[in-house]
């Protein structure tokens, strides 16, 4: 599981079961942009371990605007470790005073993933790795240590997923900015991917999503950024970025964040039936596997389905279950029914998936919001009586997706899964042209498939 960050704290939850395979790419995104910092690599010429083009940052079509008063050098790493892949983490962008990337990019929804390997760079100390990241008037990570966060979450190299809007005639910037005079910011590597429009983002016509525990609905506007917190693979295991439909996502297995685990079940033969949601949502694999109580309902009274994932407390968060249902022994409406928690509160009392899909084989997907308490636990609890996969985001309406001092992601536990965050402000009346929002916020996506799967984001807006 992942953890990410966006503007506006959101989060989805995905718990997903499926196989590792490269499937057919499904959607072609505009813009495509793979960029290994600090090489001099020319176009497409960097292949990495999953067999990705990258280009150098030395590429013209790229320019880096440097700050008047220093200028950023390209490092390589001192002692890479084998578990790193050489593309894009061998080499890094340092400066120690702020630099800027401008990508020529077509208007829409994007994802913006930033690539972290907080190794040892000749004369630049690991351990003053301190910056800020801004991209128009989101503010993506606030005082960030990729050495500090890495280490404490035991990673060697860190990606961070954010969603953002880009107007027409808006061009897209990447600011790096040291935190202090004996700072310094780095990045190994970044991927600026188009997204298929109101894939993660509310349709003018939408009545917005329901605001789990208060009579309210929330409009995921263009106004807002999104953080992936989560994106799961629920009972199977994770699908790398090429076998994602195009957009380069990873979903990993549940594993760590389960609790209560039932039984796994799939179905790789069934031909799905996208009537419902666009054939990009979710790998296919998402939707032929799941994690099912059993058929025991007497012993299914006893407990719930249930995943934990880790969170951060005072912001609203986008829930995404993803749904399938393949069981030979359901047929029709109102075969299988369940009750779905989130955070513990009802989200739906009776849901079927059937009938909320149209159908039997039919992917579909059901988006929920939660406010996350500052007093609360930050455990985001997903609980289910049948099966259930899941993305999470984080959503922040002031434009910040960082909060002013360092902010580690909680520890993965085997009680812990994923989960999405929002901003703790009010969701009507909010002032978009503040440029001055932040989201340092980890948030988290995770994309699960079978009988349900989620998604968790958090979003700033």
């Amino acid at each position: 599981m992942r953890i990410l960050s966006i503007l506006i704290p959101t989060v989805f939850l995905f718990f997903l079961l499926h196989l590792i395979a490269t499937c057919a790419q499904i959607y072609t995104p505009p813009d495509n942009i793979a960029l290994d910092c600090g090489s001099t690599t020319s176009d497409n010429s960097a292949t990495a371990a999953d067999g990705r083009k990258w280009t150098g940052d030395n590429d013209s079509k790229i320019s880096v605007i440097e700050d008047s008063s220093g200028k950023s050098v390209s490092a390589t790493a001192n002692t890479p470790s084998s578990s790193v892949h050489t593309v894009p983490y061998l080499t890094a962008r340092i400066s120690e005073s702020q630099f800027t990337y401008t990508f020529p990019v077509t208007a829409g929804q994007k994802f913006i993933r930033l690539h972290f390997y907080p190794a040892h760079y000749q004369g630049f100390d690991r351990s003053k790795n301190f910056f800020s990241i801004k991209v128009g008037p989101f503010t993506l990570l606030n005082n960030f240590s990729a050495s500090l966060t890495a280490d404490y979450m035991g990673e060697a190299s860190i990606i961070k997923e954010f969603c953002i809007n880009l107007e027409k005639n808006q061009s897209l910037n990447v600011t790096f900015t040291p935190s202090m005079s004996n700072s310094y910011a780095f990045i190994n590597g970044i991927e600026i991917v188009s997204m298929p429009r109101n894939l993660y983002y509310s349709r003018l016509d939408d009545q917005g999503l329901p605001f789990i525990g208060q009579q309210a609905h929330f409009h995921i506007d263009n106004f807002t950024a999104l953080e992936n917190v989560h994106r799961l693979n629920i009972g199977g295991r994770s699908i790398p970025a090429m076998g994602d439909t195009g957009m380069y996502r990873n979903w990993y297995d549940d594993f760590f964040y389960l609790v209560a685990a039932g039984v796994v079940p799939s179905n790789t033969s069934i031909k799905l039936n996208y009537s419902s949601i666009p054939p990009y949502t979710a790998p296919d694999d998402v939707y032929r596997t799941a994690r099912s109580m059993g058929s025991d309902r007497k012993e299914n009274l006893l407990y719930n389905l249930t995943w934990r994932l880790p969170v951060d407390s005072g912001f609203r968060y986008l829930v995404r279950l993803h749904f399938c249902e393949f069981d030979p022994s359901v047929e029709a409406v109102g075969d299988r029914r369940f009750r779905i928690f989130i955070d513990n509160k009802t989200a739906e009392a009776a849901f079927d998936v059937i009938e909320t899909a149209g159908g039997k084989g039919v992917p579909t997907y059901k988006d929920y919001l939660v406010m996350i308490g500052n007093n609360a636990d930050k455990r985001f609890a997903l609980e289910l009586q049948e099966t259930a996969d899941a993305e999470i985001e984080k959503i922040n309406p002031g434009g910040e997706h960082a909060y002013p001092d360092i902010v580690f992601p909680v520890a993965r536990d085997i009680n812990v899964k994923s989960e999405t965050k929002l901003d703790s402000r009010d969701c009507h009346g909010v002032d978009h042209s503040d440029s001055n929002n932040v989201i340092a916020v980890p948030n988290l996506i995770h994309d699960s498939g079978s009988f349900v799967s989620s998604d968790i984001m958090s979003s700033a807006i």
